[in-house]
C-alpha cells in the first residue's frame, strides 16, 4: 500500500482516481488543485510514495506542482494526466522529473496499472520500473 497525493480539479475524475487507487490499497490524499496540493506537501504531515495531479488546474498547475516537488521532495515519483494534446507537449524536457504521463480518458486498470508501475508494483504481464529509485 502507498500514501498517494492526488491533485485534480475536475470532481468527478478526482473521485473516480481517488476509489480506483483505493480499491487498489493505496492510502489516497486528495487536493482540488496544485496550489493545495504544494501546501500539503508544505505541511509535512504526510509522507508520500507518489504524486498524481492533473497537469491543467487552477492555482498552480500540475507542471509547476511537479517542479516544486522535484525541488522539495525529489524522491516522490510523480505522474502527470492530461486530456489535452498541448498540455503533453509542455512536459517534454521533463523526463528526468516525471515518471509517466497519463492520457485522458483512462479506465481503472490504465490509472492503477501506471500507479503500480511507477511504484514497482506491477502486475504480472506488466513492466514495473527498476527498484533503484532512479529516474532512468
Amino acid at each position: 500500500m502507498a500514501k498517494i497525493l492526488l491533485a485534480e480539479d475536475d470532481m468527478a475524475v478526482r473521485d473516480f482516481v481517488r476509489r480506483a487507487l483505493e480499491l487498489d490499497a493505496h492510502d489516497v490524499i486528495c487536493a482540488h488543485d496544485g496550489g493545495e496540493a504544494a501546501q500539503v506537501l508544505d505541511s509535512a504531515v504526510h509522507d508520500f510514495d507518489l504524486i498524481l495531479a492533473d497537469i491543467k488546474m487552477p492555482v498552480m498547475d500540475g507542471i509547476a506542482l511537479a517542479l516544486k516537488a522535484a525541488r522539495d521532495w525529489p524522491d516522490i515519483p510523480i505522474i502527470l494526466m492530461t486530456g489535452f494534446a498541448d498540455q503533453r507537449v509542455r512536459t517534454h524536457g521533463l523526463d528526468s522529473l516525471i515518471e509517466e504521463v497519463i492520457a485522458k480518458p483512462f479506465t481503472l486498470e490504465q490509472i492503477t496499472a501506471a500507479v503500480s508501475r511507477v511504484l514497482g508494483q506491477a502486475p504480472a504481464g506488466v513492466a514495473a520500473r527498476p527498484a533503484t529509485g532512479r529516474r532512468d
